[in-house]
C-alpha cells in the first residue's frame, strides 16, 4: 500500500503536498485505511459471532437462538447508521463522529474480548452503536474530497474506497476467524480491536489531509435544541433503566427483553420512516409517484437482505456443524467462508460495471427494476442450492466444502445486481427534501430484512431446516417474478429516472 502515493500536482491536499492516493486526494488514502480497518474488525467478529454463541467453549446456545442474535446485531447495526448520520449533522461533525465511533467499536471488541458471558452482550451494543456513527459519515467525507458531484475523479475515488472496504472483510475471517476458532474465541476479539486500533490511529493523524469540510457541523442545534434533546435523550434512558431494573429484579428478565423491543423498531421504523416521506405535502407530484416506486425496490431489498445476512449466520452454522470444510486434503475454519463474498465481489464488481456500459451502449442494459427481480430470483436461487448440503447432511454425511462455496457465489451475484443498483437509484428517486436522509432509508432495508430473521429465531423457529429453507427460498423467487411481472409499471412510476 506505500508504494501507491505518487506525485501529482493536480490535486494538492490540505498541507500543500502534492503527494496523492492513485491521483486522488491523500485524504481518499487516510478514509480508505480507516474503512478497511473498521471492516476488518467488524467481519472478523461477525465471523466469529455465531459461531462462538453455539461453541461449547462459547455461550452453548441453539441455532435459532444464535441466528437470532446474529440477526439482530446486525438490524441494529444498520438501525443506527440514521442517528449516527443526524449526529455529525447537528452535533459533532462527520470528522468527529468518526473519531468516537472508532473509540467505541474498539471499546467494544475490547468487551467481547473479556471472558465473561455477562459482559459480551454489553460489548455486541457498543460495537452496534460505534458502527452506527461511523457507517454514513465516512462515506459523506470521501464525497467532500472533491469538488462536487461533477467532479470527474469522484466515481472512481468511491470505487477506491469500497475495495478497501472488501481488502478488510476479506481479510478479517482469515485472521480473526482461524485465531478465534483455532486457538482462542476471546483472543480473536482482541485482535478485532486491535485492527480498530490501528484503523482509529491512522484516522487521527492523517486526519490533515481531509477537507476542512468535514470538521464542520452542518446544521448545529441551537442552545434551546440541545436542552430539549438532552431533556428528552435522559427521560427516555431514565424510562428504560426503571423499566429493566424492575424486570431485572423480579427475577423474569431474558434476552428476548432486549431483543424483541429492537426487533419491533427494526421493523416498525422502516414504515414509519418511509409513510412519513411518502405522506409529505411538500412533495410534488413527480417525487410522489417517485416514492410509490422506490417503496417496490425498498419491500424487495428487505426481501433480499433477509436471506443474503444469513449466510454469516444460518450458513455458518450449518458449515460448521454439517460441512467437510476441505478442499483437497486442506482443511480450513469454518469462519473462512465469510471471506468467500468479498474476494468474488472484488473479482465480478468490474466485469459487472463494464458490462452494464457495453449493454447501455447498445441499448439493450436491463432497467433497475429487472436488476431487482433477477437479484431476488438469484437470492432465492441461492438457498435452492441450500438444500442440497441439507439433505446430504440428513443423511448423516458432511457436505462438501465447494457447495458452501456455490451458495455463496450465487448470493454474490445477486447483490451485485441488486446492492450497487439499489445505493445508485436511492440517490437517484430521493426526494430534494430529503436528499441528505435517503441513504438511511437505504438503510432501513437491510434493518427491516435482518429483523424478519431475528424475529423467526426469537419464536424459535430451526432456519436450518429443509422446509424453512424451501420456504424462504420460494418466497425470494416470488418476489423477483412480482417485481419482473410489475415491471413496466414501476418504470412508470420512475418518471425520467432510468
Amino acid at each position: 500500500m506505500a508504494s501507491s502515493l505518487t506525485k501529482d500536482s493536480v490535486q494538492p491536499d490540505s498541507s500543500g503536498s502534492e503527494k496523492t492516493f492513485f491521483g486522488h486526494p491523500r485524504g481518499l488514502a487516510t478514509l480508505f485505511m480507516t474503512e478497511m480497518w473498521e471492516r476488518f474488525s467488524y467481519y472478523g467478529m461477525r465471523a466469529l459471532l455465531p459461531l462462538y454463541l453455539v461453541a461449547p467453549a462459547g455461550l452453548h446456545l441453539d441455532a435459532a437462538s444464535a441466528t437470532a442474535i446474529y440477526s439482530v446485531y446486525v438490524s441494529l447495526v444498520y438501525l443506527l447508521a440514521m442517528p449516527g448520520g443526524w449526529v455529525a449533522d447537528r452535533i459533532l461533525g462527520p470528522r468527529k463522529t468518526v473519531a468516537v465511533a472508532g473509540a467505541i467499536i474498539m471499546l467494544g471488541h475490547l468487551t467481547l474480548a473479556l471472558p465473561m458471558a455477562g459482559t459480551f452482550y454489553a460489548g455486541l451494543g457498543l460495537v452496534a452503536i460505534g458502527s452506527g456513527l461511523l457507517k454514513a459519515n465516512i462515506s459523506t467525507m470521501v464525497g467532500h474530497l472533491y469538488n462536487g458531484p461533477d467532479d470527474a475523479r469522484r466515481d472512481g475515488g468511491f470505487t477506491l474506497f469500497y475495495i478497501g472496504i472488501n481488502v478488510g472483510a476479506f481479510a478479517a475471517p482469515l485472521v480473526i476467524g482461524t485465531v478465534g476458532q483455532s486457538v482462542n474465541w476471546h483472543l480473536g476479539f482482541a485482535l478485532a480491536a486491535l485492527g480498530m486500533a490501528v484503523g482509529l490511529a491512522q484516522f487521527l493523524l492523517g486526519s490533515r489531509h481531509l477537507s476542512p469540510r468535514s470538521a464542520d457541523v452542518p446544521t448545529p442545534l441551537s442552545a434551546e435544541e440541545k436542552t430539549s434533546t438532552l431533556r428528552k435523550a435522559g427521560i427516555w434512558a431514565a424510562i428504560a433503566a426503571v423499566f429493566y431494573a424492575i424486570v431485572g429484579f423480579s427475577g423474569v428478565y431474558t434476552l428476548n427483553w432486549v431483543m424483541v423491543p429492537i426487533i419491533i423498531a427494526g421493523l416498525v421504523i422502516p414504515v414509519v420512516v418511509l409513510a412519513r416521506i411518502k405522506r409529505d405535502k411538500d412533495l410534488d407530484g413527480t417525487e410522489q409517484s417517485r416514492m410509490s416506486a422506490y417503496i417496490w425496490f425498498f419491500v424487495a431489498a428487505a426481501v433480499f437482505w433477509m436471506i443474503y445476512d444469513q449466510g454469516g449466520s444460518t450458513l455458518s452454522i450449518f458449515a460448521d456443524e454439517s460441512a467437510k470444510n476441505s478442499i483437497a486434503g486442506w482443511t480450513f475454519p469454518a469462519s473462512w467462508y465469510q471471506s468467500v463474498n468479498p474476494v468474488m465481489i472484488m473479482a465480478f464488481a468490474p466485469v459487472f460495471a463494464s458490462l452494464w456500459l457495453a449493454l447501455n451502449r447498445r441499448g439493450k442494459e436491463p432497467g433497475t427494476a429487472t436488476k431487482f427481480a433477477l437479484g431476488l430470483v438469484l437470492i432465492g436461487a441461492s438457498f435452492f442450492v441450500f438444500l442440497a448440503p441439507l439433505s446430504i447432511a440428513h443423511g448423516g454425511h458432511k457436505a462438501a466444502a465447494l457447495w458452501m462455496v456455490a451458495i455463496y457465489f450465487v448470493q454474490t451475484v445477486g447483490e451485485l445486481l441488486l446492492s450497487p443498483v439499489g445505493l445508485s437509484v436511492t440517490t437517484k428517486m430521493a426526494p430534494a427534501k430529503y436528499a441528505s436522509q435517503m441513504m438511511g432509508v437505504w438503510f432501513l432495508a437491510v434493518t427491516a430484512g435482518d429483523a424478519t430473521t431475528g424475529l423467526l429465531g426469537v419464536a424459535g423457529v430451526d432456519l436450518n431446516t429443509t422446509s424453512i429453507v424451501a420456504l424462504e427460498a420460494a418466497l425470494a423467487a416470488a418476489a423477483g417474478v412480482a417485481v419482473w411481472i410489475y415491471r413496466n409499471k414501476v418504470k412508470q412510476l420512475m418518471g425520467d429516472v432510468n
